[in-house]
């Protein structure tokens, strides 16, 4: 038990438990309005589409979350002017900017001259080396995210629920939800170096849909996911530790387990009150 404390003592340690916390509260507040909105897959989309300026950005040089921020904006974007057009079926048109993206940044990876660059902590994460700039930056996006939702909670609310009625109290609803896509991207590519490409969506869902169990109150989800990304993120640190496995696939592991376990628990609830 003494070795486990004794990992709290090291610097990369607090730095990916403070990793986790910072994208468990980030990830609460954006993944509530995904779900909400039944738009998963467009997170799916705007995830995997990132790769492709993860691949340039090796390519030209440049910070590779800089490119991914990039890709994922003009994603989310894209997504919603054609999900607000209506010229082409949104999932197919998801399923064209994933499988490009992912694509694009495949080949430039491949052009990078040089040695083939390491990507296996961006499609996988790499928690553990997580240092203080990407923390600020974590910590800013955060704030950033409190105030938006504390500010423009009633027609964020409107627009991803019933964006007729907010046009009748002259919300801009498009805009609104322009708005809303940047944010899920940038709030996904940020979070990419703690849970990595393949995994990030996970924590924007399951946490949220693990609150849902208790409650369908939007402004109640949001803390109640906050809750449970953290104490599953903090299992999923503290198992990865002891086991020696990858941290961000112990993360989702212990959510996904979480969530089963309290849905059980849930379902057995349930059934013992019909029986009285």
């Amino acid at each position: 038990m003494s070795d486990l404390f004794s990992i709290f003592e090291y610097q990369f340690f607090q730095n990916a438990l403070a990793a986790a916390i910072l994208t468990s509260v980030l990830a609460a507040m954006v993944g509530t309005y995904i779900v909400s909105r039944k738009i998963v897959f467009i997170g799916g989309g705007i995830t995997h589409a990132s790769f492709g300026g993860i691949g340039l950005a090796f390519y030209m040089g440049i910070n590779p979350l800089v490119g991914a921020a990039i890709f994922g904006i003009l994603t989310a974007v894209g997504i919603e002017w054609i999900s607000e057009k209506g010229k082409i079926r949104e999932d197919s048109a998801i399923a064209i900017l994933w499988s490009l993206g992912m694509a694009m940044g495949i080949i430039f990876v491949f052009m990078t001259p040089g040695y083939t660059p390491n990507l296996m902590s961006f499609l996988f994460g790499d928690i553990l080396s997580v240092g203080a700039l990407e923390l600020y930056l974590l910590l800013a996006f955060c704030l950033l995210m409190i105030i938006v939702f504390a500010v423009f909670f009633r027609p964020i609310l409107y627009t991803a629920f019933d964006p007729e009625f907010a046009r009748t109290k002259g919300i801009p609803v498009a805009g609104f939800r322009y708005l809303m896509s940047v944010i899920m991207a940038l709030a996904i590519v940020i979070s990419i170096r703690t849970i990595g490409i393949i995994l990030v969506l996970s924590i924007f869902t399951i946490p949220q849909i693990t609150a849902m169990t208790f409650t369908r109150n939007f402004a109640r989800i949001m803390p109640l996911a906050a809750i449970w990304g953290i104490t599953g993120s903090v299992a999923g640190l503290l198992a990865a530790y002891l086991l020696d496995i990858p941290p961000g696939a112990a993360i989702i592991f212990f959510l996904t387990i979480q969530f089963l376990v309290i849905k059980m628990i849930m379902i057995i609830k349930t059934h013992l009150q019909r029986q009285q």
